[in-house]
């Protein structure tokens, strides 16, 4: 077991480098030896679950096999974690920034540097290993930055601070959350005002906000107030705070400054103050007028921001349902697993009949299971009784609760007493800072942002479709969301159009329509005591509007599909709808078992970021983008990021798809992504799953399906064959071992490949021939060196016939370049050709020698072309009788051109009077 020790009361440079440590060396735990600062305290309150914390008493010492050490080398300052450093197998490491302070640790090794911050250490280590961090690891660790180095004020800053702060919001670290519990400090000839400040600060509650205003008086102008206002907030607690100072003033008036700070979102300061001639940001503006009443003008500013103050949102917007839930009498092996299949981080324990009876964490479920507590009950560890809340509790209330009890989740009951929902810390989270003003957003465009293009783009017949559906799911209190690769392509549209000032709105939608012709929808509801789920139920619905849509049902995954006729208004558009629901995957490469769930969880099941996108369709807040994971952003720095480290494990073919949509948007995947890659490759989870192919049809159906999208890509500028760059990344991270471990891509591969696709161009009949497309041929060359290329062929359910090329096509290359030694007439050649194929003839072209390959050519190009000089009715002109030896005949005439005995009809007519006389 490896871990990272904090110093006792830790602070946020200490708590930043463990989760930098953690993030370089996966698997790391992080263990707080004692205490913490206030504002840590707070912070870890939302996003104690964000990191790799464990409880000291959750460490066996004789398991441990590496320490790590952060911010300090004195044994004094880490309480009772001090005996473990003496275990004889640990291995002790230290970082630090404090040069000067004495040591008395013995280390293995020490990273001391004359930095500002701990935290600037780990993350130069972390550039210089490639690590890509997400946005609450970045947010730590710039806190960590933040704090020991007065923002970058204090003497021992130092440029390599500026640089690692300047990487981690690169990173996404979140600057609310910063501005939020970091504390700059306070001038001593601040500190009188502040205390004045603090007497005479009036306070209030509205909307669930803390509210506050405040008049200093002196006689000169005070520098440095917008700092003192922040720490008026941060003591007073106030989400928004205007700050009057008033000044030079004399008989006939004086000067009045208006400092406004806000933390509530949906108000804009900046727009207050411009009222007055001032300005600002929407969360610090600021004003300097002249006045004789500066109390009224201070209530008439302050009037204006209880106006913009936005109603808080509710438990009911926020909480996530189906609420997943056990019986008292579960054991805690048991409540373990359903924790681990549904990726929560707690469970509401119920009784049999359905009343709420007690909280159980995965920190209490780890303890349990610590001390071998496997087959106990829950109800044994569980929190009891529990803290809930309404389903109108404000979100400042909930905030309260959550900081107050630290509490991670809260239940939320209905007016009759049920389970109705659960809050989290994430809920909570993303509500802060993904509802963000506009000025302050950068990580998705706001909802007004998406409505109304949207709108624009869509045809008529389509949108009443979407339409109807909103609807009906909202007369039955369910969300209706658009998902996945829809959404992407518009955002990717829209983002285009910045830059194309010459695109108009009509060329935009067509160009939609045409790359968009199928729509996946998610329903996000769940009613007690139907088995059918919201999507299969819409899906009725909707067909009973549409009855001339087909439309399939999925029971197993509660999905179901409506595709319209090609005749119809809609034109062959297919609409796929799915109930909101999280997979599991029983074992690696398995066939995933699905269960309802919120549309996070359904997100989350996808495969990469910028495709668990999805927009609102339902009132109030249609037009609304869903981004928990970071998929706008990622769009704009063209990156593939995979959502989760197992992905690649659970699902081999998102290797393919990776590397897919990378070559079709021109993006890059990202360096984690690649790690996940190399982990999933190394691992031995292909050549177990084509051990039991036959129990994992799935798999290697999704497989050949995942080739044939990728050998389908159009032509890059570079590419002589679709897919030759997928196929190049693929082999650059040995993925292509998913289809055979030794499957070869060299350059002589490109050049057979590129061989068999100019012919294919050239001389294929696909209306002519049947069973086989470009795909299947370019696989059926890529496949053909193997020398079990059949048994690939049929773990991937290609069709027989590609079986058969496959298995004949070296034998017949080798009847053929026989043939070739014996210098044979052309004709001899023809009829011997006649007898294969074109796609096996391109194929076996591919694999041969040049001077075969011409040969094979000339066949294509002109042998197969010639015809007989004379026809049927030339032959009955003639006299001859019609009948069965016409075709010999035509057929001796052709092989008469072929060999150049014959040249013209004059010729073909001697020829026939030479070789079949008439009696």
């Amino acid at each position: 077991m490896d871990i990272v020790l904090c110093h006792t009361t830790a602070d946020f440079d200490t708590l930043g480098a463990a989760v930098g440590l953690s993030c370089l060396y996966p698997g790391t735990k992080i263990v707080l030896t004692g205490g913490s600062h206030p504002k840590v305290g707070e912070f870890l309150a939302f996003h104690r679950d964000e990191y790799a914390l464990i409880e000291a008493r959750s460490v066996t010492a004789e398991t441990l096999r590496r320490i790590w050490i952060v911010d300090t080398q004195s044994r004094k300052l880490l309480g009772a974690a001090v005996p473990w450093l003496d275990q004889p197998q640990v291995e002790v490491y230290i970082y630090d920034h404090h040069l000067d302070s004495p040591g008395d640790i013995v280390a293995q090794e020490r990273w001391l540097e004359p930095v500002g911050a701990t935290c600037t250490i780990i993350v130069e280590r972390l550039q210089a290993e490639k690590v890509s961090l997400r946005a609450t690891e970045a947010t730590v660790l710039a806190l960590g930055i933040h704090g020991d180095t007065g923002s970058l004020t204090f003497e021992q800053t130092t440029a390599r601070d500026a640089a690692a702060l300047a990487w981690l919001l690169e990173q996404g670290a979140h600057q609310r959350a910063i501005a939020d519990f970091c504390d700059p400090g306070l001038s001593e000839d601040l500190q009188p005002l502040l205390s004045q400040a603090w007497d005479h600060l009036h306070q209030e509650t509205h909307q669930g906000h803390c509210l506050g205003r405040v008049l200093l008086t002196t006689p000169e102008y005070v520098p440095g107030l917008s700092r003192l206002i922040t720490h008026l907030a941060d003591l007073s607690e106030c989400n928004a705070l205007i700050l009057g100072h008033y000044y030079r003033a004399n008989a006939t008036g004086g000067h009045l400054s208006l400092i406004g700070r806000s933390r509530v979102p949906g108000v804009n300061l900046a727009t207050i103050m411009q009222s007055l001639g001032g300005g600002g940001h929407a969360q610090a503006a600021a004003v300097t007028l002249t006045t004789s009443e500066p109390e009224r003008v201070l209530e008439k500013i302050y009037q204006q921001l209880l106006e913009q103050i936005p109603q808080p949102a509710t438990a009911q917007e926020l909480m996530s349902s189906p609420v997943r839930t056990v019986l008292p009498d579960t054991t805690v092996e048991q409540a373990h697993r359903v924790l681990l299949r549904y990726g929560h981080s707690g469970l509401s324990v119920v009784d049999r009949q359905g009343q709420l009876v007690g909280i159980i964490s995965r920190r209490d479920l780890d303890i349990a299971l610590h001390h071998g507590f496997d087959h106990a009950p829950v109800k044994g560890y569980m929190k009891s009784p529990v803290r809930t809340i309404g389903t109108t509790t404000t979100l400042p209330q909930i905030q309260a609760l959550m900081v107050t009890y630290d509490i991670g989740r809260l239940p939320v009951i209905n007016a009759q007493g049920h389970l109705q929902g659960i809050v989290t810390r994430t809920d909570v989270l993303r509500q802060l800072y993904h509802h963000q003003p506009d000025s302050q957003r950068t990580t998705a465009p706001h909802r007004q942002f998406l409505f109304q293009p949207l709108q624009d783009l869509l045809p008529p017949p389509l949108r009443h479709v979407l339409e109807q559906a909103a609807i009906a799911c909202s007369q039955r209190g369910w969300q209706l969301y658009l998902v996945g690769g829809a959404v992407r392509d518009l955002l990717l549209l829209l983002h285009q159009r910045k830059s194309m000032d010459d695109l108009a709105m009509d060329d935009l939608g067509e160009c939609y329509s045409r790359i968009t012709r199928e729509f996946d929808l998610v329903v996000d509801g769940i009613q007690q005591g139907v088995q059918e789920g919201a999507g299969v139920q819409l899906a009725r619905e909707l067909h009973g509007y549409y009855p001339k849509a087909e439309v399939q049902i999925y029971g197993q995954f509660q999905t179901a599909a409506l595709h319209w006729p090609h005749h119809s208004p809609l034109g062959d558009f297919a609409i796929d709808i799915a109930t909101a629901r999280s997979e599991f995957y029983p074992y690696p490469a398995a066939h995933p078992e699905v269960a309802a769930s919120s549309i996070r969880q359904d997100l989350y099941r996808r495969d990469f970021t910028i495709n668990a996108l999805a927009i609102r369709l339902t009132q109030p807040h249609s037009g609304e983008l869903l981004d928990f994971f970071g998929g706008w952003q990622d769009l704009q720095s063209q990156t593939i990021r995979v959502l989760h480290p197992n992905s690649f494990i659970e699902d081999p073919t998102r290797i393919f798809r990776a590397v897919r949509f990378a070559v079709r948007l021109n993006f890059l995947l990202d360096a984690q992504t690649q790690e996940y890659i190399g982990h999933a490759l190394t691992s031995g989870i292909f050549e177990r799953s084509q051990r039991r192919s036959q129990k994992l049809p799935s798999l290697q159906s999704r497989l050949r399906n995942e080739c044939r999208y990728l050998l389908q890509l159009p032509l890059g500028e570079e590419d002589t064959f679709p897919g030759e760059t997928a196929l190049g990344q693929l082999n650059d991270l040995g993925a292509l071992q998913c289809l055979h471990r030794d499957l070869p891509f060299s350059q002589q591969t490109r050049q057979s490949l590129a061989l068999a696709w100019e012919w294919w161009q050239a001389y294929g009949e696909p209306t002519t021939i049947q069973g086989i497309g470009d795909w299947e041929l370019l696989l059926m060359v890529l496949l053909a060196p193997l020398g079990d290329a059949v048994m690939v062929a049929e773990q991937l359910h290609l069709a027989e016939p590609l079986h058969h090329r496959l298995a004949i096509w070296r034998s017949r290359a080798e009847e053929f370049q026989a043939l070739l030694a014996t210098e044979p007439k052309i004709s001899t050649l023809t009829c011997w050709l006649d007898g294969l194929d074109i796609p096996l003839i391109i194929l076996i072209a591919s694999q041969t020698p040049t001077p075969v390959g011409d040969r094979l050519k000339q066949y294509l190009g002109q042998w197969r072309e010639q015809k007989s000089p004379l026809n049927g009715d030339d032959l009955q002109a003639l006299g001859y009788q019609r009948g069965p030896q016409f075709r010999e005949m035509l057929q001796a005439l052709r092989w008469a051109a072929l060999d150049g005995i014959v040249g013209d009809r004059d010729g073909a007519k001697a020829f026939l009077a030479a070789h079949y006389p008439q009696n």
